[in-house]
């Protein structure tokens, strides 16, 4: 079958341009549409976008593409992108007290997983000891995205879901620099660094990327809340513009870029900047741009009649990384801040692999390292099968091992206020089925003074609560709070949630 799309040496012509923006634009309304499929099956959108790629590519609709390297850079643009949109949509008071275990689970545990799938690598398959290494750090980085697709019904308290969130916006950095050392190494005459000296090049790119995007972070904040305008479509322009920048002054000093990205994007997200909402819903609109083009360019970039040829290499792989690399890097990282068993073994199951790994399978082949082109073929079906596996399954792993919350309460971002310059908090609160909310009327609530319940829907019907009002299972409730007590709001609804109405009398 001819490509639909061709490229010539005198360049892209009108015709070229009308058939590209004619698939972009199917592509991405069958990605948008491809979301509430993803819901009701528990399966990852990537998994969808992947398929559409793979539809479209040489073994589907014609379309050519096999550049490794055009892969890798979007692939890195796309990553500066979803990062931004991490960073500035994080709350720090939800993953605050996360942060330490989840960069500790960044670091030693990226380094302990590396080293476990190198050694089963080089045991099972058999590989070299350059190659085994090269593929335990390709595949380490884990997806927030990819998990928290599947876990958006799953109400996981704060100290699980801030910790999988800082690690997934952490643990990208250190992986990018081992997936370049090691690949540099399997070049022939490539140098070979002690293992020592390689672990301090990269604490070294991961401080200075910390430095540059907390810079970048504060400093650009207190620019751009002085000289920008009253646009708020503008002010988001120059909020995603300064996230770019710690990308691109990070590696231009070479350090770590993504962390500079990452932490810049936290330190504005959280200055309690103007225009809050309008840069979220710009930035989030953006990562999600970003992720449907990367993961059908992933697609494109896959050939399916070799995926096959990579199969049972994939689910060795995948194994040993899912049943010992994964498990023995919470443990080792994570039994020093007192995490339970329980929230260990949540930890170690919810490890899901998602564009990072296929983007830097591509690293090896752009670098010239020989006889590493089944890498991205082997990559590609671990994520996709593993995935398969494993997000279907969390929402169940979570209740069984009994890590969910039976009061689980979210931010509501409104676009006709900005609720920082009232002062105000407005958060939406899922009443759980073994709750003892239930049963609890709203003055037996007894918030603070300057928090209170306006709106109750049951079974798909609002109403207005009165004081006598009694919640019920499967309630949800807004909750209008001043930002000065809705710390102390959502801590007193948690203690009804657990204690009943007595909370606090005993």
């Amino acid at each position: 079958m001819t490509a639909l799309v061709s490229f010539t040496s005198s360049g892209m012509t009108l015709d070229d341009l009308t058939r590209v923006l004619l698939i972009g634009s199917v592509v991405l309304l069958v990605s948008v549409a491809a979301v509430r499929l993803s819901v009701r099956s528990g399966l990852p959108s990537l998994l969808i976008y992947l398929g559409i790629g793979l539809a479209l590519g040489n073994a589907g609709a014609g379309i050519q593409f096999d550049s490794a390297s055009i892969t890798r850079v979007l692939g890195y643009a796309a990553l500066v992108l979803i990062l931004a949109e991490g960073g500035l949509t994080t709350k720090w008071s939800n993953i605050r007290e996360s942060v330490a275990p989840a960069a500790v689970l960044s670091t030693v545990g990226v380094v302990v997983s590396v080293l476990v799938v190198a050694v089963g690598a080089h045991t099972l398959l058999p590989l070299s000891w350059t190659i085994s290494l090269l593929m335990g750090a390709i595949v380490t980085s884990t997806d927030a995205a990819a998990v928290f697709a599947v876990l958006r019904n799953v109400p996981l308290p704060k100290r699980l879901s801030g910790m999988l969130e800082a690690e997934s916006g952490f643990n990208d950095a250190p992986v990018v620099i081992l997936v370049v050392a090691f690949a540099a190494q399997g070049i022939p005459g490539g140098e070979t660094q002690a293992w020592y000296i390689l672990l301090g090049h990269a604490a070294l790119e991961l401080a200075g990327g910390a430095v540059v995007g907390v810079a970048v972070g504060w400093l650009g904040g207190e620019l751009l809340r002085r000289v920008a305008g009253t646009s708020s479509a503008l002010f988001s322009i120059g909020v995603l513009a300064l996230t770019v920048l710690a990308y691109a002054a990070g590696a231009a000093l070479h350090v770590s870029g993504f962390l500079a990205t990452y932490l810049s994007a936290l330190v504005l997200g959280n200055r309690g900047l103007p225009n809050r909402t309008s840069f979220q819903s710009f930035a989030t609109a953006l990562g999600w741009l970003a992720q449907i083009g990367l993961f059908v360019l992933l697609g494109l970039l896959a050939d399916p009649t070799r995926l096959g040829e990579q199969l049972t290499s994939a689910i060795v792989i995948g194994l040993v990384l899912l049943l010992a690399a994964r498990p023995l890097s919470v443990v080792l990282s994570t039994v020093w801040f007192r995490v339970s068993w329980r929230d260990q073994v949540f930890l170690s199951w919810a490890g899901l692999r998602g564009a990072v790994p296929v983007v830097l399978a591509t690293v090896p082949l752009t670098m010239g390292t020989p006889d590493t082109e089944w890498i991205f073929d082997l990559v590609f079906v671990l994520v996709v099968v593993f995935t398969i596996v494993q997000a279907p399954t969390l929402g169940w792993v979570a209740r069984r091992l009994g890590v969910t919350e039976q009061v689980h309460s979210v931010d509501v971002d409104l676009e006709s206020t900005s609720l920082i310059e009232i002062g105000a908090d407005v958060i939406q609160v899922s009443v759980g089925q073994d709750s003892h909310l239930h049963g609890v009327a709203v003055f037996e609530l007894r918030l603070p003074r300057g928090a209170n319940v306006t709106l109750v829907v049951r079974e798909g019907e609002g109403f207005v609560p009165q004081p006598h009002t009694t919640f019920r299972h499967g309630d949800r409730l807004l909750v209008v709070t001043t930002s000065k007590v809705r710390a102390r709001t959502e801590q007193r609804i948690r203690e009804v949630s657990r204690d009943g109405r007595l909370a606090g009398w005993t």
